[in-house]
């Protein structure tokens, strides 16, 4: 069941127990009680659902139970906040250490229920800007992504220490001249989209290669716009004829739909690739620090954090915005599969997209949501 739980913001008038000021990085206030389930909140979960967990976590069982219960209903007290606050409010995130959701606040007195509050310069709607005035620039290779980070209230700036040259010095100044809100970070790779999938539950492009399932939808599924074109066909993991892409877009984003023919039922699942499946309940949007799992058909089950919403990745390919940043690691097989969140790892997330890093090493993967995807074609997520 999905439990919405509202977020009662509220203007503490003349009764704090300090004056707060707004700061570049967050000033906490007063710690508010943590989102902490008991009883009938937490489920039972699978037992490989919580190996994958503990194996790439390091939560126990038990810890893994009522982490996965507070980051949903963390997750419904942020979404429920940022509707609330409007252009005050600077974004959330979920601490690894405690379980805590702070909600950050570009006004001081504020106060969300079952949130801490962090006063912060920049609204969320400010660092978004910053980032789609980058979103419109020429970025080079060496430009790997950009992102707003929330817990730094910032916009990220990666770029490749080994290939940093002239043309990403002047696309670094070009965006520090935009505002103190840009921050730079060296990362040792570049993404890549993930191509040459196998295993699995996968699927088969007529033009050649294979890639991974997403979700079911009314009349088909969704899955990595990179995969294939619009009016590729498409066939199952059965190599039986399924339909074809009738909708695809990457670069920009990466996002796909396949209509499928009368040989295919849409169903609520995903694979756990030990015989049995997740079964989606929805598509509410995990919180920054959620803890998240991916399938995919080379790497099967693989669980991290996610670290940030609507970050901008350059690939070799060209550009890609809108995409979810996580610490799951992937690799190549994995495009397309999906991510899952919440309780019961019900809660559909998106499809890969690419990433740096393998399996073996760790590394950063992106998502492109779903939601966006099922926006975009008036898609209906096929829940059980």
């Amino acid at each position: 069941m999905n439990r919405t739980r509202a977020a009662r913001v509220t203007g503490a008038v003349l009764l704090a127990t300090g004056v707060v000021t707004a700061l570049s990085v967050p000033a906490f206030g007063a710690p508010a009680a943590p989102v902490t389930p008991t009883g009938s909140d937490t489920e039972s979960y699978p037992a490989e659902l919580l190996q994958a967990v503990e194996r790439d976590l390091g939560l126990n069982a038990d810890q893994a139970r009522v982490r996965l219960a507070s980051d949903q209903k963390s997750s419904e007290i942020a979404e429920a906040a940022k509707a609330s606050l409007g252009d005050a409010f600077g974004g959330a995130w979920i601490d690894q250490a405690s379980g805590r959701l702070t909600v950050a606040v570009t006004k001081p007195g504020l106060s969300v229920t079952g949130a801490d509050t962090a006063v912060v310069k920049n609204s969320l709607t400010q660092l978004n800007g910053t980032k789609s005035v980058l979103d419109v620039m020429n970025a080079p290779k060496s430009i790997t992504s950009w992102r707003v980070d929330e817990k730094s209230n910032s916009v990220v700036v990666e770029v490749n220490k080994n290939t940093r040259d002239a043309a990403a010095e002047s696309f670094i100044a070009t965006a520090r001249s935009i505002g103190s809100t840009v921050k730079v970070e060296e990362v040792a790779e570049s993404p890549t989209t993930l191509y040459d999938l196998r295993g699995g539950d996968a699927i088969y492009m007529g033009s050649g290669g294979r890639c991974s399932l997403g979700f079911s939808v009314t009349g088909g599924f969704v899955t990595a716009g990179h995969c294939g074109t619009t009016g590729t066909s498409v066939s199952g993991y059965n190599r039986v004829a399924a339909g074809s892409f009738a909708g695809s877009v990457f670069p920009g984003s990466d996002m796909a739909w396949v209509r499928t023919n009368a040989n295919w039922t849409p169903r609520p699942w995903v694979n756990r690739y030990n015989g049995t499946n997740v079964i989606v309940r929805g598509s509410t949007v995990a919180a920054i620090g959620s803890q998240i799992c991916r399938s995919g058909s080379t790497t099967g089950w693989r669980c991290g954090t996610v670290q940030a919403y609507n970050q901008t990745v350059n690939y070799p390919q060209g550009t890609v915005r809108g995409l979810t940043r996580t610490n799951a690691c992937a690799e190549p097989g994995d495009s397309g599969g999906s991510w899952v969140a919440g309780s019961g790892f019900g809660q559909a997330q998106g499809v890969t997209s690419g990433g740096s890093g393998n399996c073996s090493s760790g590394g950063t993967t992106y998502f492109q949501p779903v939601n966006p995807i099922l926006s975009r074609w008036g898609l209906t997520l096929t829940l059980g």
